[in-house]
C-alpha cells in the first residue's frame, strides 16, 4: 500500500516532493526541541490549494492520518506524528507566494508557507507593519502561527496572532475547500467560521491561505532596559508607563535574573549588559507613527521617578539601534540558552494581570518543593499575565517523566486556583494534551469534542493533538 501511495501522491504533486518512509524523513519527523520522534509513510509537498485538496481527498478516501506541518518550530509537538508509521505529513513550505496587499486597507492575503520575516518584510515594502514577531520568525510559517495562535513580544500593543486575521482559506478533512479569505474589517453574516481553525493546531482543517492586517509603521522609538528588586515592581512600572504613553507602549518582556544567567551561560555571543544583581530584568519598547513624537523623554521621566523610589534598580537606555538589537538579542535568545542548559519542562501559563505577581511567587515556591534541585527561571509579556515558568533539570535526573509531570501539576493547580489557562501562545500539541483534559471543565471538553466529530468524523486530522480522550 505504501508504494501505491507514494505513486498516487506523486502523481498528485512530483515525485520530487513526496519523501517516502526509509528516504531522508528526518526534518519532518522529529519536533524542533527534539523530545518526539514519529514515523511518516510519506511526507508531501504541495504547492498550491488546489493540490493539498488533492491530497487531503486521497488520504481520506483510504483512511489516511495527515499531520500538518509548517516549519516545524513548534513548542509542543503539534506537528509531528506518532510512531505507527501510517500518517502522511504535509509540508506547506511551498505554498509561499503573499497573493496580495493594499496599503489602502491596511491588509494583505498570504499563503500559509509564508516565512514570518517575509511577511513583515511585504508590510514593509508598502511602508506598512505587520507587528507579529518572535524569536523562529526567521524560519515559522505564518500558517503555522495561525494554526497555534502565537503571541510574539507585541501582544500588548496589537494582541496575539487571532486578532490579526480577517480571513482564512482552509481545506477541511474531505478536501472541501472553504474560502473565507475576505479582508473585510466588518462582517456580521453569521457565524465567525475562521475563529474555528485559528489555534485549533491542524485539528480541523489545514490553513492554505490568510488575509492578515497590517498597521502603520511607527516613525519613532524609544526603548530602555531596567533591572528590578521584584515582580511586583514590574508591575508598578507597567502601571506608570500605561498612564503616561497609553498605547506607545507596544512591548514590556520581563526575564528573571536566573533565566538571563541562563542565557549568558550557554549563547556566548549574547553581550549582557548588566551584572546581574536585581532578581528581575525588564525591555520597554515605545514606538509611535508619528515621526516627530518625543518618546524618549516621557520615558526617562517615568524611568527617573522609579529610579528615585527604589522600584529601579539600574536602567539603559541604548543610543543607537545596533544598541537596542542587542538588547532585544537577549531576549529572543531565551529558547535556545533554556534548550542548551538541560532537559527543560516549560509552561505557558496566563493568568489575569493582578494575580500575575501572586503566580510568580506561589508557582516558583511549590516547584521547589516537588523538585528542588530545578534550576527555575522565568520570561514572560508582562502586561498580558502571561510568564512562561521553566524548571530547568539535569538531562540525568532520574525518571524525568514522572518529575516533569508532578511539576506541570503544581503549576497548573496554582494557574487555575488564579483564574489561569495552562496555554497562552504555545499552543496544546502532544505536550499538554493530558494537562488539556485535567483542568478543563466537562463542559469545554464536550464542545470541542463535538466539533472535531462533526468535521473530522474519522479522526484522520492531525490525531492525537490538542483533545484528550474521551
Amino acid at each position: 500500500m505504501a508504494n501505491s501511495l507514494v505513486d498516487q501522491l506523486a502523481a498528485i504533486v512530483g515525485r520530487n516532493y513526496v519523501v517516502a518512509e526509509g528516504e531522508d524523513q528526518e526534518p519532518y519527523i522529529v519536533d524542533w526541541r527534539g523530545r518526539y520522534h514519529g514515523r511518516s509513510v510519506a511526507v508531501v509537498k504541495p504547492a498550491s490549494t488546489a493540490e493539498v485538496s488533492a491530497v487531503m481527498k486521497l488520504c481520506h478516501a483510504q483512511g489516511i492520518p495527515v499531520v500538518p506541518q509548517g516549519g516545524n518550530t513548534g513548542m509542543c509537538g503539534a506537528a509531528t506524528p506518532d510512531g505507527s508509521g501510517r500518517a502522511v505529513v504535509i509540508r506547506l513550505d511551498r505554498l509561499n507566494k503573499v497573493r496580495a496587499v493594499s496599503a489602502l486597507a491596511n491588509s494583505m492575503t498570504v499563503e500559509a508557507g509564508c516565512i514570518l520575516a517575509d511577511v513583515q518584510k511585504a508590510a514593509e515594502e508598502v511602508d506598512r507593519l505587520f507587528p507579529l514577531s518572535l524569536g523562529a520568525e526567521g524560519s515559522c510559517m505564518i500558517g503555522g502561527n495561525i494554526a497555534t495562535n502565537a503571541g510574539g513580544t507585541a501582544v500588548l500593543r496589537y494582541g496575539p496572532t487571532r486578532e490579526l486575521v480577517l480571513g482564512l482559506e482552509v481545506v477541511l478533512p474531505d478536501g472541501t475547500v472553504l474560502d473565507r479569505l475576505r479582508r473585510l474589517r466588518k462582517d456580521a453574516s453569521g457565524y465567525d467560521l475562521k475563529q474555528l481553525f485559528i489555534g485549533a493546531e491542524g485539528t480541523l482543517g489545514i490553513i492554505t491561505a490568510a488575509a492578515v492586517k497590517m498597521f502603520p509603521r511607527p516613525r519613532t522609538s524609544a526603548m530602555a532596559m531596567v533591572a528590578l528588586p521584584d515582580i511586583d515592581a514590574v508591575l508598578t512600572v507597567l502601571g506608570r508607563l500605561r498612564g503616561t504613553v497609553g498605547d506607545r507602549l507596544s512591548s514590556l518582556e520581563a526575564m528573571s535574573r536566573g533565566q538571563i544567567e541562563v542565557i549568558a551561560e550557554n549563547v556566548p555571543d549574547v553581550a549582557i549588559p548588566f551584572a546581574l544583581e536585581s532578581p528581575w530584568y525588564l525591555i520597554i519598547e515605545l514606538t509611535d507613527t508619528f515621526a516627530a513624537t518625543d518618546l524618549r523623554t516621557p520615558l526617562e521621566e517615568v524611568l527617573g521617578e522609579a529610579l528615585e523610589e527604589g522600584l529601579l534598580t539600574d536602567a539603559i537606555i541604548p543610543e543607537s539601534v545596533a544598541q537596542a538589537e542587542a538588547l532585544w538579542r537577549i531576549r529572543h535568545s531565551v529558547s535556545e540558552g533554556s534548550k542548551r542548559a538541560g532537559h527543560v519542562v516549560s509552561h505557558d501559563s496566563v493568568v489575569p494581570l493582578e494575580n500575575q505577581a501572586d503566580f510568580a511567587r506561589n508557582v516558583e515556591a511549590r516547584i521547589a518543593e516537588v523538585a528542588p534541585a530545578a534550576r527555575i527561571v522565568m520570561h514572560g509579556h508582562i502586561g498580558d499575565g502571561n510568564i512562561h515558568v521553566l524548571a530547568i533539570l539535569d538531562r540525568d535526573t532520574p525518571d524525568i517523566p514522572a518529575l516533569a509531570a508532578r511539576i506541570n501539576e503544581v503549576v497548573d493547580d496554582v494557574t487555575a486556583s488564579l483564574g489561569g489557562v495552562i496555554s497562552a501562545e504555545h499552543g496544546i500539541g502532544i505536550t499538554n494534551v493530558g494537562r488539556l483534559g485535567r483542568v478543563s471543565s466537562a463542559a469545554d471538553l464536550s464542545l470541542m469534542r463535538g466539533l472535531k466529530a462533526l468535521l473530522d468524523p474519522n479522526n484522520l486530522m492531525n490525531p492525537g493533538k490538542v483533545l484528550p480522550p474521551a
